[in-house]
């Protein structure tokens, strides 16, 4: 049957992971081995606003599919508030225009919930549009994982491993900060798997005093050394009872006060000062986000990449692509846009950790 999609327009938005290449490849491979038009969106948005565009074929996607990044650049601009100049300008129709102009019949856009908004956006403006969810932080809702994510848990996996090491030779408590500024599971699956013994996340507000208490029990039963992994959102109880959140850092190109203290540091100080044991802390950053993504990574990537070419053909569009147990279904873009996947307070997970002895930041029951 002849596909009823004759071109696409494929951009990736937001910030870069392992897993986007391999999603790009997915796509394209799928849609041009079906007879559609494959045209490559240049640094998101951005790129559509300003027409930058190019054709691909299948030797532009192939050896690909073990990168990481993306190859078609990505920005976080968004199509309604898009810096032009010295001013911010609503950049939607142009943006419409310019996708029409290129006679693309459907937007597909690689990303994480922000992408999610935007996309639903160019939908509401005119546009179809089709979406793979990706993100580290996992907190996109509508499937079961996000691509991107294992890679990044294994890298945070990986870094604790080295901290115990040297934690272990000083006798010292040591502070990870992982990335997830409103959802946990970056930080929650990564200290499960490297066996941190203080897990900190942003659905759990933190009792100080509690994870003092079991930083000492520690040392008391002759465990000298700690590790406690903290997502970049955690916040304290008391902070919570004040309606305080964390603020916004500012990204590059925006111009605000002093960076903020990184959640890492201030852990660090409070327990130090609280139970007057030496504590280190390291921040891993952008490092979560760099390097080849895993093979769990790959093969998602490519099945949720081969399944949007299969909705493509059958002229399905303005949804998600999701993985639900075992298959990857259609989501209707509508029940994803504007939703965070947070670790809900059931997850089994958490109870996982407790078992194991380790703190989550308040006396929780399961």
């Amino acid at each position: 049957m002849e596909t009823k999609t004759k071109t696409i327009g494929i951009l990736t938005s937001g910030g870069d992971c392992p897993g986007l290449n391999a999603a790009i490849r997915g796509v394209a491979k799928a849609a041009l081995g079906q007879g559609t038009t494959v045209i490559g969106i240049q640094d998101g948005f951005r790129g559509l606003v300003e027409n930058r565009v190019m054709m691909l074929d299948d030797k532009d996607v192939s050896g690909i599919l073990t990168h990481g990044g993306t190859f078609l650049g990505s920005s976080r601009d968004k199509p309604h508030k898009m810096p032009m100049g010295d001013k911010v300008l609503d950049m939607t129709e142009v943006a419409v225009s310019n996708a029409r102009k290129n006679h693309i019949d459907c937007l597909v856009c690689l990303g994480g919930n922000g992408t999610q908004k935007n996309a639903m956006r160019l939908h509401e403006a005119g546009l179809n549009v089709l979406t793979l969810p990706k993100t580290i932080d996992n907190d996109v809702a509508g499937t079961d994982i996000t691509f991107g994510f294992d890679s990044s848990m294994a890298i945070a996996t990986e870094a604790i491993d080295r901290l115990h090491t040297t934690a272990s030779s000083h006798h010292r408590a040591i502070v990870c900060e992982i990335m997830g500024h409103k959802a946990g599971w970056l930080t929650l699956g990564a200290g499960i798997a490297g066996g941190a013994d203080v897990i900190l996340l942003p659905e759990i507000p933190y009792d100080l005093e509690h994870v003092v208490e079991h930083l000492m029990a520690r040392r008391h039963h002759n465990k000298r050394f700690s590790i406690i992994a903290v997502a970049e959102g955690a916040i304290s109880k008391t902070e919570a009872s004040e309606g305080r959140k964390k603020k916004k850092i500012p990204r590059d190109g925006e111009v605000e006060g002093l960076i903020q203290e990184p959640v890492a540091s201030r852990v660090a100080r409070e327990i130090q000062q609280a139970a007057g044991i030496e504590v280190r802390y390291t921040s891993l950053g952008h490092v979560q986000r760099g390097g080849s993504p895993t093979a769990t990574d790959r093969l998602l990537s490519t099945r949720l990449g081969t399944k949007a070419g299969e909705l493509l053909h059958d002229g399905i569009y303005n949804v998600m692509v999701g993985l639900k147990g075992e298959t990857c279904e259609a989501v209707p873009l509508n029940e994803v846009a504007g939703r965070t996947k947070v670790v809900p307070a059931d997850h089994p997970w958490l109870k996982t950790a407790a078992l194991v002895d380790t703190c989550l930041g308040d006396q929780l029951e399961f």
